[in-house]
């Protein structure tokens, strides 16, 4: 009696450890699928573009698409140069940061080291929710209200223009940055804070002096995700930006991004494998170069920093 009872737990330990060892593997497997799937997306994603991209720049020269001071892909008179479409996504993106950098990292600071719970608690959710608020909703504000208010300042300021888009993108834009950046602060150790406060240091030297260098890696990542919200916005600047490339600098002027191009020209009846297709491809291709270089410029930056702190 004694053997058969030993042999029978010894066979519910075996079950248990065999049935054990494959949900284990059954959830790596879903784990590995999900994973896969992300990079298999990123890389279907790039095919596609490069390919189409290619089939573009055979009858377009590069050299030309980074040169024409134009862009006119839909007219007749047919110019193919990207450079209005950057100078407008660079102007509506730098307002945008202008604005939403030091609002952003003010906001972080304060809730993370000066707030107190109770309101932290009720302000960081109300903060957040700016971010769910649908981006054609800023579009028509910043078109109905914004740029209204901004022409009783500016008179000659015209209907559409990047000021305005530039600024509600920077409220937008605010939580994303004020978030990660006080999450990225208030996972510094407490070791360090009281360091700080035993050398003397007040509250306002310990947040700027050594918390927020702790942190420069957390918010340095808020920084890069802000500017690849800003430069991928689209609604925003298709509305208050107005749709005409403009090859110019100057925010109180209107002009078209990449993004709104997309937008436009997806909406058009383009015969497929034309050139005037492709064109949407090769813009959708520079924006992902462009957040590309970001983030490696965004990774180098928060290494050195690290490295110095």
């Amino acid at each position: 009696m004694a053997q058969q009872a030993i042999k029978s737990t010894r066979a519910t330990t075996y079950k248990l450890k065999t049935a054990r060892i494959i949900r284990e593997k059954i959830i790596e497997v879903i784990l590995f699928i999900a994973a896969l799937s992300s990079v298999a997306t990123t890389i279907g994603i790039l095919y596609i573009l490069i390919n189409e991209s290619v089939e573009f720049f055979q009858e377009v020269p590069l050299i030309n698409f980074l040169t024409d001071r134009r862009w006119t892909p839909l007219f007749l008179d047919k110019h193919y140069g990207i450079m209005s479409l950057l100078s407008g996504t660079f102007v509506t993106s730098a307002v945008a940061l202008c604005i939403a950098v030091p609002m952003g990292t003010i906001a972080a600071i304060y809730l993370s080291e000066f707030a107190s719970p109770k309101f932290r608690e009720i302000a960081k959710p109300a903060l957040e929710l700016l971010a769910a608020i649908p981006t054609v909703v800023y579009g028509f504000f910043a078109l109905l209200y914004v740029t209204p208010w901004l022409q009783k300042i500016f008179p000659k300021l015209p209907g559409f223009n990047m000021l305005s888009a530039g600024l509600v993108m920077g409220l937008m834009i605010i939580p994303y940055i004020s978030s990660i950046s006080e999450d990225a602060m208030r996972a510094v150790p407490l070791a360090l804070k009281e360091g700080s406060y035993a050398m003397g240091a007040t509250k306002l030297q310990t947040s700027l002096k050594v918390i927020f260098p702790a942190a420069i890696s957390g918010i340095s990542s808020s920084y890069i995700l802000g500017i690849s919200r800003a430069v991928g916005e689209t609604m925003i600047v298709a509305v208050a930006a107005g749709q005409k490339p403009n090859l110019t600098l100057n925010p109180f002027e209107q002009a078209a991004t990449i993004t709104a191009f997309i937008a436009q020209a997806s909406l058009g009846d383009l015969p497929h494998g034309t050139l005037e297709y492709k064109t949407i491809f090769v813009a959708g291709l520079t924006l992902v170069l462009m957040t590309l270089i970001l983030n490696i410029v965004g990774h180098f930056l928060a290494k050195k920093y690290r490295e110095i702190y």
